[in-house]
């Protein structure tokens, strides 16, 4: 009974680990999404940005013609 006992727990163990490790795999491929993300709204704004600018300059450009 006490050896059933002991392989029991020590395939709990393995199972435990098992899903440890696959949680931290996913933990880092949504870390890695989320910083993707990020970066990828970051530059939207900045490119945003820059075709204001753009238009602002072709606007006076065309006024002064």
């Amino acid at each position: 009974m006490k050896d059933d006992y002991i392989t029991d727990s020590s395939v709990l163990e393995e199972k435990l680990d098992l899903l440890i490790k696959r949680f931290k795999e996913q933990q880092g491929i949504i870390d890695s999404y989320v910083q993707r993300e990020r970066e990828w709204k970051k530059d939207k704004v900045i490119h945003k940005q820059e075709i204001s600018k753009l238009e602002k300059t072709i606007i006076r450009l065309e006024a002064n013609e």
